[in-house]
Formats: C-alpha cells, sequence, structure tokens
C-alpha cells in the first residue's frame, strides 16, 4: 500500500508539473516523516551518498566540456567539414544535420546540449534552403540522442555509478548502437529527400576541403584524448573530464574564439546545469533507498516472474515499461529510480548488464523524444520558435524508426558487447 501511494503521489505530482527533483522529493520526505521506524539521520546519509562518490564528479566537468565545445567554435569548425564533403549531394544538410551532431557527441554527452546547439544553427539553415521545417526539427531531434551514446555520455556514467558498472565499459557499449541509429537516420534523410534537387552552386575544391578537415581534426582530438586515456589507464573517466576540459580550453585560446564574457556564461550554464542534475540525484537516492526499504525490487521480481520466465518476453516489457517511464521522467532520475529494481531481475534472467545498461540507456534516450515530458521536444521548440506539437509531429517519423533499432539493440547482444569484448573490459 505505501508503495503505491509513494508512486501515486510522484505521478500526481510530475502530472501538475511539479519539477521532477520536487516530485521525488516530497514522497520520499513524507514517508521518512511519517514512518516511525525510518532513521531521519540515515535519509540524509542516503540522500547525500548519491552525488558523494568520485565518478559523479565527471557529470558537471562533461557538462563544461559541451558547453565550452558550443563556445569555442568547436561545433562551426565540425559544420564547415560536413559541409565541405557533402553539402553538394542531395538532402546534404540532412547528412551535415548527422555528421555534426555526431562529431558534437564526443564532446557534449547530453542530449540537450546537443539539441539546443544544433537547433539554433541547423533547423534555419534547412529551412532557408528550402527544406520542410517538420523534417528538418525531426532530423535534428533524432540526431541529438546520438550524444548520449557516444562518449562521454552522462547517462553511462549515473548508469554506472548506479549499478556499480565499468564506466569505461560502458562508453564502449553504446558506439556500435549510436552507429546503428546513426545508419538509419541517413536512410530516413535519403528517403525523405530523394525527390529534392541537389545544391547548386561552386563545387568545394578539394584543397579547401582538405583545409576544413585540418581545422576540425584538433577538435576530433578531444575524443582521442577522453576514450584513449581511459582505455589506455592513464586516467579514469573523472580524471579524464578534466583532461578534456582543459583541452577544449585551449583549443579555445588558440582559436581566439573564448572571452571572458563568454567563459562566464558557461560557467553560469554549466552551474545551472549541474544543480538541476545533482539536486536530481539527490532525490532520486533518497526516494530509491525509500523503495528498497519497502522491498520494492522484489516485488516488482515477483511480478515479472509471475508473469513469465522467458527472457525474450521479459525484455519486451522492460522495453514497453520503460517507454512510459521516459516519457514521464527525465533519463538521470529515471536511470536512478529503475536500474536498482530491473538490473537484479536481469541477472536472473542471465542478460548481460552491458547489454542491459544499453538497452535502459536507449529506451530513456527516446523518452527525450516523447510527449507529455519529452525535454528534446521543448529545448527545440525554445530554440526554433516552432510550437510544440509542430515539434512532434516532425520527431515522430526519426521516433518510429528509433523504435526499430531499440528491437535491434535489444535482440542482438552483439550490438552492444562487441566493443567492449575487443577491449576486454566490462
Amino acid at each position: 500500500m505505501t508503495l503505491l501511494l509513494m508512486v501515486g503521489a510522484l505521478l500526481l505530482l510530475l502530472f501538475i508539473r511539479v519539477p521532477v527533483a520536487f516530485a521525488l522529493l516530497v514522497p520520499a520526505v513524507g514517508y521518512v516523516l511519517l514512518d516511525e521506524t525510518a532513521s531521519t539521520n540515515t535519509a540524509v546519509q542516503q540522500t547525500l551518498a548519491g552525488v558523494n562518490q568520485f565518478p559523479v564528479l565527471a557529470v558537471p566537468m562533461f557538462i563544461l566540456l559541451g558547453n565550452l565545445a558550443n563556445q569555442s567554435g568547436a561545433t562551426d569548425r565540425i559544420y564547415d567539414t560536413a559541409i565541405a564533403f557533402l553539402g553538394r549531394i542531395r538532402g546534404s544538410l540532412g547528412y551535415v544535420n548527422v555528421a555534426t551532431s555526431f562529431g558534437f557527441s564526443w564532446m557534449s554527452g547530453a542530449a540537450i546540449a546537443d539539441a539546443a546547439a544544433m537547433g539554433r544553427v541547423q533547423v534555419p539553415a534547412m529551412i532557408k534552403r528550402g527544406y520542410d521545417p517538420r523534417f528538418s526539427v525531426g532530423i535534428t531531434g533524432g540526431s541529438s540522442i546520438i550524444a548520449p551514446l557516444i562518449p562521454p555520455s552522462i547517462p553511462a556514467i549515473i548508469y554506472a555509478v548506479t549499478a556499480g558498472l565499468s564506466v569505461g565499459a560502458l562508453f564502449l557499449t553504446g558506439i556500435v548502437p549510436a552507429l546503428v541509429l546513426i545508419l538509419v537516420l541517413c536512410l530516413l534523410v535519403f528517403w525523405f529527400t530523394r525527390k529534392q534537387e541537389p545544391a547548386s552552386g561552386p563545387k568545394p575544391s578539394w584543397a579547401a576541403r582538405g583545409k576544413s578537415l585540418l581545422a576540425a581534426i584538433p577538435v576530433a582530438g578531444a575524443a582521442v584524448v577522453i576514450l584513449g586515456g581511459i582505455l589506455s589507464g592513464i586516467v579514469t573517466p573523472t580524471e579524464a573530464s578534466a583532461v578534456g576540459v582543459l583541452y577544449i580550453l585551449i583549443l579555445s585560446v588558440i582559436y581566439r574564439q573564448m572571452t571572458w564574457k563568454k567563459l562566464y556564461h558557461v560557467a553560469i550554464r554549466t552551474l545551472e546545469t549541474t544543480g538541476s542534475v545533482l539536486l536530481i540525484v539527490c532525490a532520486a537516492a533518497l526516494f530509491g533507498w525509500v523503495l528498497a526499504r519497502e522491498r520494492a525490487p522484489q516485488e516488482v521480481s515477483e511480478l515479472i516472474l509471475s508473469i513469465t520466465n522467458n527472457p525474450i518476453v521479459f525484455l519486451l516489457l522492460v522495453n514497453v515499461f520503460l517507454i512510459l517511464v521516459g516519457a514521464l521522467l527525465e533519463p538521470t532520475s529515471a536511470i536512478l529510480i529503475v536500474v536498482p529494481v530491473l538490473a537484479p531481475i536481469a541477472d536472473t534472467f542471465s542478460i548481460d548488464p552491458l547489454h542491459f545498461a544499453a538497452i535502459v540507456i536507449f529506451n530513456l534516450m527516446l523518452g527525450l523524444l516523447t510527449p507529455p515530458v519529452g525535454l528534446v521536444l521543448f529545448v527545440l521548440s525554445s530554440v526554433t520558435g516552432m510550437s510544440v506539437p509542430h515539434v512532434v509531429r516532425g520527431v515522430m517519423p526519426f521516433f518510429a524508426a528509433m523504435l526499430v533499432v531499440l528491437l535491434a539493440i535489444t535482440y542482438i547482444p552483439a550490438l552492444s558487447l562487441w566493443l567492449p569484448g575487443v577491449f576486454g573490459v566490462g
């Protein structure tokens, strides 16, 4: 009964648009105050334990890294390179959109940052070149989901901390699924722009292409520094995040793109985002402690096992459940709440923890494109000036294709496990 009341209170608060952190805190604090057997001191310790972990330090650093990359001109260099190589083919700006998101993903780690950066630049550019506004905002929303799959992935860090897995292994787990998503998005661009005329104008010379590529190579070095440092064992993921920030900061000074005013705005944006994320982490830690105290994992496990003992059916049920969760909760809080409940059940079905992590993360990323919460939908609406229903109609064809990618990730474990196996991590 207590579990139902807590979940009901959470859903009610979310329905009336109470911020997620407070929607989690209110029922959890109410439980602690009303239950005489619950120790207030223990509750406070559990709340602080959510952020009092070394790997969590990587989250604000990677948020800072993405904001610095946005202001340093790194995104512009990736965009210019993609235009130089892809700008003359049919549907060119659709492919450029995907390619730029892929390049920026190695620094941002968050779909919100990608959607804000790409939506502000690429959607107006595509509309100006005659692309349908719905297609323009749809491909931008779809490609923003690449960022949380490619290292450095903030959801992967949160998942690793929650489930006790290797951050480096989870970083590798997302790369092949991201490449599959990129392939599907490119096929959709090809289909939707098959009747569009190729771009006119002078064709860039190979010298110009080479120049743009050379300009983007130092930016790509950030991925080498971060992932190479982690996989070689030279630095931990948290240390790699700091090294990545220093690398991009040095580049921004060399490019003469960073001013004290821009740096101030980067710091403010980073503090705002970090505060929001870590408040959710603390609230979810307390909420999760209450759920564990009320034996929620065991109750859910018994319920699922009473329905099926088939891992294929179990994964299908998990997908349906997570899509519903992702439509209501943002990914950080969802991971912190559902992973302690679902991961042990996945173990009983002998599902590899890294494979299950890939399924959960991709599912919750789809939630960013799912009404009613769908944070990417609101970000795109804000930066493009389009209404949220208009953005939703543009994103839905891409969302449907992503469901096919989700099924592939769910039932083809090699997509998630091949790369960690190659590097011997896991």
